[in-house]
């Protein structure tokens, strides 16, 4: 292949910044992801915003394009390939990521209406945005102050929407979509980091050394490791499963709470251990580390499925559509590639008559962005999509609050 013919794609995730590498055919030569360095002015978007205005703008524009540039490098690394090689690259990211990226007013976002006055997709050029790469960045177009260019992306990898198909990207904001009625309607919830690794004291994002699943045998957790190695944290996925075995085992109840070990009727009973700061799930311990989960971890959990399955059922229900009517749901984001829909339905983050129909997609996003940089019409495609999107505000509503605080439980 000749130089500049290979193409590049992003997702700029709150938590994670992900890249794939693609040839012209789409064939994937490298793939990676890493933590967004914006995360130590805050683990969530609109804490980023306020310090944006608070005059950290320009060192949240300068963190997020240098954890950029570091994932790049990788890639490049990766696949053996020069910038110079890369012919073409496209980014998507929720609106405050991409007005952080591109520096600027974060007003329109961070107070009502949540408006953004900057929708429109754009190419970044190589002056606006230093990746060093000679070609520019286009950035998908937004939908609302709260719905980005990532889930258009996501909405626009599927190659046919069937009639009652649900939609959601689960990270640190759940994106949501529904068609039904021949009409798109979207939202999105704050669920923090919780289903990335983030906030969680044994937590790290979905790469080599993360338990990315746990299960039950003789009495005995049984972990499964990314990279097959010795477990070193805990990613959004291990954490579900973690919880959903607890919760068949007995170790903690539906409210979320470890219970005391001689409460526990089995020889699970070993994995609570306590702490001076409380009662905690252990793991995995050797002589560097020591997994635990805490209460805490726990509740944040709650927090962010409690999110997802309030939106879920409020955008359902603006939409007059039963959630046993929905015929499709795909899930991608966190959870897009390794949780099964057991424990999906035991942590309760969907309506239970979803969870059968659910198919998991991984890197939804990645997939949007890497169709449209192989397609000519792509962008005006894509600018088509996001104007179909009719986005529906639920966080802050009566409605949401109440559906909020009944979804926490398990």
């Amino acid at each position: 292949m000749m130089s500049g013919q290979y193409l590049l794609a992003l997702d700029l995730g709150t938590t994670t910044l992900a890249g794939r590498l693609l040839d012209a055919d789409g064939r994937v030569l490298a793939e990676a992801r890493l933590l967004n360095p914006q995360a130590v002015l805050g683990a969530d978007i609109m804490r980023r915003l306020e310090q944006a205005l608070d005059g950290s703008a320009s060192r949240l524009q300068d963190l997020l394009r240098d954890g950029l540039r570091d994932l790049v490098g990788t890639l490049l690394q990766q696949a053996g390939l020069r910038p110079a090689d890369i012919g073409a690259a496209a980014a998507a990211g929720n609106p405050g990521i991409v007005y952080l990226l591109r520096r600027l007013p974060v007003n329109s976002i961070l107070f009502p209406p949540h408006r953004p006055s900057c929708r429109e997709a754009v190419y970044l050029a190589c002056e606006q945005l230093d990746l060093g790469l000679s070609v520019p960045v286009y950035l998908f177009p937004l939908v609302s102050g709260y719905v980005g260019g990532d889930l258009v992306a996501f909405l626009y990898a599927q190659a046919e929407v069937p009639e009652k198909s649900f939609f959601l990207d689960a990270g640190t904001n759940g994106e949501m979509a529904l068609y039904a009625g021949g009409r798109w309607r979207v939202t999105s919830v704050a669920a923090g980091p919780a289903f990335e690794g983030g906030g969680i004291s044994c937590g790290m994002i979905a790469q080599a050394g993360a338990i990315s699943d746990v299960t039950v045998v003789d009495d005995t957790l049984r972990l499964t490791v990314i990279g097959g190695g010795v477990p070193r944290g805990v990613c959004g996925s291990g954490l579900a499963a973690t919880l959903a075995v607890a919760l068949d085992g007995g170790l903690i109840d539906r409210h979320g709470t470890i219970l005391d070990p001689l409460e526990v009727p089995t020889n699970l009973s070993r994995y609570i251990a306590a702490t001076p700061h409380g009662r905690v799930l252990r793991l995995y311990r050797d002589a560097s580390v020591d997994i635990l989960i805490d209460q805490q971890d726990i509740r944040n959990f709650q927090l962010a499925k409690a999110a997802v399955l309030a939106g879920t059922e409020c955008l359902l229900q603006r939409a007059g559509v039963e959630s046993s009517a929905v015929e499709y749901v795909t899930l991608t984001g966190a959870f897009g590639f390794s949780m099964s829909r057991q424990v999906l339905k035991r942590v309760a983050m969907l309506p239970a008559n979803m969870v059968d129909k659910v198919r998991f997609t991984q890197a939804g996003v990645l997939a949007g962005v890497g169709r449209l940089l192989l397609d000519a019409r792509g962008p005006e495609e894509a600018q088509r999509l996001a104007a179909a999107l009719q986005p529906l505000p639920l966080s802050g509503t009566p409605v949401f609050e109440k559906a909020f605080i009944t979804a926490m439980d398990f």
